[in-house]
């Protein structure tokens, strides 16, 4: 009809509202007539059974069309509506008398608003005045020179409808250009972006859950029902937590704190987590990935987004084990080989021309790049299991991070670059009239190693892909953080890679770099270890003009600084102290042990031997003083060659003047009776024990143990 949605919408309640009125008029006169006298007033408006009925219907369809018709069909609507009117008022005309009605002048103003409802309407309007026209021609009741008054006395309203709202709805028309054609084109746009919207949501193969700011759900797509078994049915107008039960690694519910949903709703934030199960509503669970989006301002809702990565993991932990255990077997190998290779290389060790050495020493490069790739495999490893250590110390940044670019300032003087460090410049660079340059203290307390091998690389970066120009590090912040920039003039990286550069294994595909190499693990460990102390990484960067890779760590105030170098050199301390007694109780026992062997009533040689594998006094030996040789007996031949046993008898006593004996000089007596002796027993000196290192007896104490066993066979002494 070319009317906008609000014109329509009102003459829709306008047409529901005439109906309803003229129907329940038709109703209500028709109940007067049953109960009313039948004076000449009531005769004239009286309503037959048939027009009562048709009334009756009219006003209940009315009715239900006036509150619940779509937007959309508000045309149809208003044309039923219409019809009905016409109807009940041509039912009751026809049925009350006909042409002589009272009711006749309520049709052929009924007939006025026909055109306002476009061709529909006006046909509706022209079969009612026929129909009529036609009933009361079989009816007899007129004449056929009647017939064209009553067709002339409706089709006059008809004719003036056309006119009148016929200019009126071109003028409604010109008016659609200004607020109703606006209007009518965002209602049309979003019922369009409402319908495609709903295809892709129901066809994604991730679960989409739509909640509003109590965390109701709102919305909830098919691949949601299949992933947690619930229907759309059973879910709608459910908190969230009905059927999004969220497990830890313990196949705990989380409480609200962890709770990424919830978190969303209070700080309307976007929320990403891996680190969550999710259980179905059989009981079953899942490793999920679930990403919470909030929708416009706070408390409007948010968009819950999850998916099933229990294979994904599976598959990562697998490649995660297969990269740590080759990386940690081979790394041995090569090692082996960089150390040979570094032999071959020094003169002390090797005699090698100019030749051999020059094809030696791309190898061990290659034997130490080799290395390196070995040890960032064993990084990512480590970062990617959660395995990497956090030992925050407080470090002053500015010359912590000078002395790292200071290290590696050749490498870029190899390459003709300039490495300028801006905080703390060259000391003729940085005198100016005799002052000196004064910097900010900026303290942190991070681990210094973490923090050490992001910048490391970064420089490294920077110097690796700039062929010529500067390589600028400089030092910033504020109260709250310290900025580390590394900037260079090289390569730079196209826009459509900087958002992908971070990631595992990536490297820029294009002509400038395949020539440089790499492997994508240093920016990928970069950032895994920037968030390991608490940080972020990031990147400016302008294809053919260089890039600047920037690194914020928490900062800390001097106070702070103060307190936490306080505490940790009293930790130390402490940990001092606790060695240094448990040298000092170790020696004790040494020296109890030591004291009872020297006694008669020493242990057995069974037991020494035990105390040789344990070595409890194999230091405080050094300190003993040498056994001064006594004369022994020498032994005498048995009259007899029959074999003889032995065991360890205590160790003889020793006079007060004397050393004590050393403990690894057994005293042996036979169990077999004595043979005779021909010659006194000349004593040869005995020689004190040499010291084992603690090490050679703990990697080994089998060694000694068979070495210094019992039923060893020794010569009879007397």
């Amino acid at each position: 009809m070319g009317k906008s949605h609000t014109t329509t919408r009102f003459w829709h309640r306008r047409s529901s509202e005439a109906v309803i009125l003229v129907s329940l008029v038709i109703v209500v006169l028709y109940a007067w007539g049953l109960v009313g006298d039948t004076s000449e007033l009531n005769q004239a408006v009286r309503v037959p059974l048939v027009a009562g009925i048709i009334g009756a219907v009219s006003l209940i369809i009315a009715s239900i069309t006036y509150f619940i018709t779509p937007l959309q069909q508000l045309n149809q609507a208003a044309i039923l509506n219409y019809a009905l009117l016409l109807a009940t008022i041509t039912t009751l005309v026809v049925t009350t008398n006909g042409i002589n009605s009272t009711f006749l002048s309520l049709l052929v103003a009924s007939l006025g608003f026909a055109s306002f409802f476009g061709i529909g309407g006006v046909i509706i309007g022209a079969l009612s005045l026929a129909a009529f026209v036609v009933n009361q021609d079989i009816s007899g009741t007129i004449a056929s020179s009647q017939i064209v008054a009553i067709a002339l006395l409706g089709g006059v309203p008809l004719i003036g409808s056309f006119i009148i709202w016929g200019r009126h709805e071109g003028e409604s028309g010109n008016d659609e250009t200004k607020e109703d054609r606006s209007y009518h084109e965002l209602a049309s746009e979003l019922s369009q972006v409402s319908g495609k919207s709903e295809v892709v949501i129901n066809a994604i193969g991730e679960g989409v859950l739509a909640l509003d700011g109590q965390g109701i759900i709102q919305l909830i797509n098919p691949a949601a029902e299949q992933l947690l078994g619930w229907s759309k049915s059973d879910s709608l107008n459910l908190s969230y937590k009905s059927i999004l039960k969220l497990l830890n690694s313990k196949n705990q519910e989380v409480d609200s704190v962890n709770d990424p949903v919830a978190q969303a709703l209070n700080t309307n934030k976007a929320v990403s987590s891996e680190n969550f199960s999710l259980q179905t509503q059989s009981g079953k669970s899942f490793l999920a990935s679930i990403t919470v989006n909030p929708v416009g301002q706070l408390g409007k809702g948010v968009i819950v987004v999850f998916r099933d990565v229990t294979a994904e993991k599976s598959d990562e932990r697998q490649r995660a084990e297969f990269i740590s255990t080759a990386s940690h077997e081979m790394r041995t190998p090569v090692a082996s080989i960089e150390g040979y290779l570094g032999l071959a290389l020094n003169p002390a060790t090797a005699n090698i021309d100019a030749k051999a050495r020059d094809f030696i020493t791309k190898a061990h490069e290659s034997a130490q790049h080799l290395g390196r790739l070995f040890a960032d495999l064993l990084d990512v490893s480590k970062a990617d299991d959660s395995r990497l250590k956090n030992d925050p110390k407080v470090v002053d940044v500015v010359p912590f991070i000078h002395d790292i670019v200071q290290g590696l300032a050749p490498k870029g003087i190899e390459k003709g670059l300039r490495v300028l460090y801006k905080p703390m410049p060259d000391d003729d660079e940085n005198d100016h009239d005799g002052e000196r340059k004064l910097n900010p203290v900026f303290y942190a307390n991070v681990d210094n190693d973490h923090l050490r091998e992001v910048i490391q690389n970064l420089v490294e970066n920077a110097i690796k892909y700039t062929l010529k120009g500067d390589v600028v590090v400089d030092v910033t912040g504020d109260e709250g953080h310290i900025t580390i920039s590394v900037a260079d003039t090289g390569i730079g990286i196209p826009r459509e890679d900087q958002a992908h550069l971070f990631q595992k294994f990536y490297r820029v595909d294009n002509s400038d770099t395949r020539e440089i190499g790499g492997t994508g693990l240093g920016l990928y460990l970069c950032r895994r270890l920037t968030e390991t102390i608490g940080g972020r990484l990031w990147l400016e960067s302008e294809y053919k003009r260089g890039s600047t890779f920037f690194v914020e760590i928490p900062r800390i105030d001097h106070d702070e600084a103060q307190r936490l170098i306080e505490q940790a050199s009293i930790e130390a301390e402490r940990e001092a102290e606790l060695e240094q007694q448990e040298v000092i109780h170790d020696a004790e026992v040494k020296h109890d042990a030591f004291e009872a062997m020297a006694t008669p009533d020493a242990p057995t040689q069974s037991a020494r031997s035990i105390d040789i594998v344990t070595n409890p006094v194999s230091q405080a030996m050094q300190s003993v003083p040498t056994l001064t040789p006594q004369p022994l007996p020498e032994p005498i031949a048995p009259q007899y060659a029959a074999p003889q046993s032995y065991v360890i008898s205590p160790q003889p006593s020793i006079p007060a003047t004397a050393a004590p004996l050393a403990p690894s000089a057994p005293v042996y007596e036979p169990t077999a009776p004595q043979p005779q002796m021909q010659a006194p027993i000349t004593r040869h000196p005995v020689v004190s024990t040499v010291n084992t290192p603690l090490s050679a007896i703990e990697s080994n104490p089998s060694q000694y143990l068979t070495r210094r066993g019992a039923g060893i066979t020794v010569p009879p002494r007397q």
